[in-house]
Order: C-alpha cells, then structure tokens, then sequence
C-alpha cells in the first residue's frame, strides 16, 4: 500500500511552496488509495512554535488536504531516535566525535582558504577512547569513502552523487538532540513510507538518508524532487512576489478549490485542461505528469481560476461562504439575518463581475446597506445639473410603479431617453451612480428591482438633493 507524509518544520505559516507538497503527496495517496500521514518535524525548538503548528493545521483543513494517519511530533519521539541511535553505534555504523563547534569552524575556513570543500575531516572516525578531558560529544554517521550513490529519482531520473564529497555528519548533537537527516529516516522507516515527494531543495540530503535507511537494513523508499516554484521574474518566490500563506488567500477571499486546482497545475498538466474538481485531480493524478523544470506562480492566473470556481459554486453555498467577508467589512452586523433568496439572487446578479469573495462581498454593499455615499469622482462626472432632469424624470417614473419589476423598470427608463432625445446611457449611469455609488454594476434594470422600490426611491431622492 502506498503510504506518504507531508512532514513540515513548524517555524512559519503555510506557504505556497508547502501546500503544493502537501497536495500532491494527498493527491498520489488518494489516486492509489493509499495513507496520507502528517509529522511535524519540531525538533528545531528555537524557531517551532505552537502557533505556527496551528497555523498549518488550519490552512491543511482549509485546504481540504485531510490525513489518515497523524499529526505525529518528533519532540514525541525522543526515545525512538536514541535507540536508534544506540543501535547503530552497537553495530559500528556510527561513532562518537569530541571535536568542539570553535574547532570544526577554524577547519572549515581553513579548508575554504585553501579552496578545498569543507568537510569533516574524520579524525574522530577510528578513536578507541574519548581523549583526555574531552567535552560531551556528538554522534557522527559513517558515510561511505569512495563509489557512488545512486538515485532513480520518479521526476528527475538518475541522479549520481559522488560518495567522495560526502562527510560523515552528525546524528545527535552533543546535547542530545537528534538532527534532521537522522530522524527523518527513523520516522520514515517507523511509518512504512513507501514515497518521499518533497521539494528539490531536499535532494542534496538524499544520499545521507540512503545511507542511513540501508544501515538500518531498509531499503530506501521511491523519492521523487520537486521542482522549486519561482516568481514572475523567475527568482524564487517569495514575500515580495505577494502572499506566500496558504491562509492569507483564503482571507483575501479566494475558494479552497480554486486554490488547490491552481496547486496542482504548478508543475502539474493533464493535457490542456486548466479546470479540475477535486474529484478529478485525484483521478487524473500521476507523478509521470509532474516537470521536470520549474513552475512559475501567476497571480492572474490563480486569480482566473478564483472566478472560474466562484461561477460553479451553488449560490446556497456562496451565501454561507460571503457572509464572514460581509461581517467583516461591516455590511451585516452578528445575529442579521437576510432573507436567503433575495440574497442568493443579488449574489448571482454579480458573479460575473467578481473574482473573488472579498470583491463579492464589496459589491454586495450597495444591495444591502441601507444608504451609500457615491464615489468622489463619480458623483462629480455624473450628479449635476445635466443629469437632474433624467433623474427627476425617473423618480417620477417609478415611483408610479406599482409592478417593480425589471420589464416594467425598462420601460420608464425607454420613455425617459425618448422625452429627451438621449441615449440610454446618458440616463442610465446617473441613476447608476445615484443608488450603487459607483459607475459599475449589473444592468441597471435587474440592479433596481433587486435593490427594491423603496431603496431605489430613497437613494434617487438622496442624489437630486445632493445635485
């Protein structure tokens, strides 16, 4: 069975770069019905925190990436390395090193200065006894002197390292905790990993984990190195890109599966589909469709796929999904309640115009706040006295109505334009900018009747007297 982890450092949020991890590690388990386990590596203690451990948690939920099988944490894991750690100093695959951080450091810029890598040396390596008035000491791993390491990697292929510029690293630190390369293979060996999919950042630690999963007598799982994700100018991305949290795109009003749809086609392709459920993902899902090449972020494009999502999305469903957007901008206060299918009509009415929830939810404003403001720059282009006499002749207009619906609407707007020779437009916007505050909106017609006569009435009234 195959069984996969998404194993992530706690020592920030949810980034891009992680979630795409995650995803497709969820998505090979899913597609081959296989264990997706959640470990949070914690053992870097200055930079893990519990808010940070929170933090992913929330943007793996949102995310819908649910695991089977977890969160494991390695500082609960303590006794498991030691032991491990024990077995293979038994065994002769790995020994004590007295040598203290000043002196390992004045080596490395020795061996800088004279152009030469710089590694361990191994002086330590064949030690019978401790030297006299040694400090506490670390644990080093015995790597191979010579040959090769080979790794057929499922992304990249064969990947070669030679085992000559390899050095004997630490294991435990001489305060006894465990580092990374050590404990990741313990746990990937105590949890059966059958697939490592990580980024390619990690590939330069796969020949010390190779090693370390033969010494303990396994055979190493299929690794496959994703390629890095950089930013529209093709460096790496990052904070100046925009948004890296997982989290803050959700609070920027973008839909989980958009953003899980837009994950999985950065490095990912299935022919020339761009718009995937989630069903299909796990379907379609295969680390043979993965590149070899970076993948480049696009906000525009993340931001296309939004609308795309938000368009599919039930209205019954993007009520519940804008409401939290509305409290939040002040629109609708705690314990409002609004009747669910006038509001799922004014959603639709605007779906076609937003792009994300957060645009909904402003657009929205003006159907549900009981007065608006017009925009400066609106109200000066299109209140004023050119426009009262279609605004008056309007209000007059509808407020005769008794049937306030959209045909009957048109037709006081058709013998408005007609009594003064103008185009519809010249009538339109006004009343536009009179009752939405701003120049954009539906069409003017569904916007009324939607907004309903009484609101329509007031907001009329309020821009004559502004004129």
């Amino acid at each position: 069975m195959v069984r996969v982890r998404f194993a992530p450092s706690p020592t920030g949020h949810l980034h891009i770069g992680g979630a795409r991890t995650a995803l497709f590690n969820w998505l090979f388990a899913r597609h081959h019905r296989g264990v997706f386990i959640l470990r949070i590596e914690d053992t870097d203690r200055s930079r893990s925190t519990e808010e940070f451990i929170h933090s992913i948690l929330e943007g793996l939920r949102w995310l819908g990436l649910d695991w089977d099988e977890g969160p494991y944490r390695q500082t609960e894991r303590l006794e498991l390395y030691q032991s491990y750690v024990q077995r293979l100093l038994k065994e002769g695959r790995a020994y004590h090193c007295y040598c203290s951080a000043q002196e390992l450091e004045a080596r490395r810029r020795q061996a800088l200065a004279e152009g030469r890598p710089p590694r361990y040396d191994g002086r330590c390596r064949d030690l019978q006894e401790p030297p006299r008035g040694a400090p506490p000491p670390s644990v080093r791993f015995k790597m191979p002197q010579a040959g090769q390491t080979h790794v057929q990697d499922l992304i990249r292929g064969p990947v070669v390292f030679e085992n000559t510029q390899l050095d004997d690293f630490i294991i435990l630190r001489s305060d006894g905790t465990p580092t990374y390369n050590f404990v990741v293979v313990v746990d990937d060996v105590d949890m059966g990993i059958t697939h490592v999919i990580r980024g390619d950042d990690h590939l330069n630690n796969t020949p010390k984990q190779v090693h370390i999963y033969r010494a303990l007598g396994v055979e190493p799982p299929r690794f496959a190195h994703l390629p890095m994700i950089l930013g529209p100018d093709k460096t790496r991305l990052s904070k100046r890109h925009g948004a890296t949290s997982v989290v803050a795109y959700r609070d920027m009003g973008y839909l989980p599966q958009a953003m899980v749809n837009y994950l999985a086609r950065l490095g990912w392709s299935h022919g020339d589909q761009e718009v995937f459920t989630v069903r299909e993902l796990i379907q379609y899902f295969d680390l043979k469709d993965v590149g070899k090449s970076a993948a480049v972020f696009n906000p525009e494009k993340l931001l296309w796929l939004n609308a795309q999502h938000l368009r599919s999305t039930p209205l019954s469903e993007l009520r519940e999904l804008v409401w939290p957007f509305l409290l939040r901008q002040g629109t609708v206060k705690e314990g409002q309640r609004l009747n669910a299918a006038w509001l799922e009509r004014a959603i639709g009415s605007l779906l076609e115009r937003s792009r994300t929830l957060l645009e909904l939810a402003q657009s929205l404003h003006y159907y549900i706040a009981e007065d608006i403001e017009p925009q400066e720059e609106a109200r000066k282009k299109f209140l004023h006295q050119e426009s009262l006499p279609y605004l008056k002749d309007v209000l007059k207009g509808l407020e005769a109505l008794e049937d306030f619906r959209q045909a009957r609407i048109e037709e006081v707007f058709k013998e408005v334009v007609q009594r003064h020779g103008v185009k519809l437009a010249k009538v339109a916007q006004p009343v536009r900018v009179a009752v939405t505050g701003g120049t954009v909106s539906p069409g003017i017609f569904e916007v009324l009747e939607i907004l309903g006569r009484q609101k329509t009435l007031r907001r009329l009234r309020r821009a004559i007297e502004l004129i």
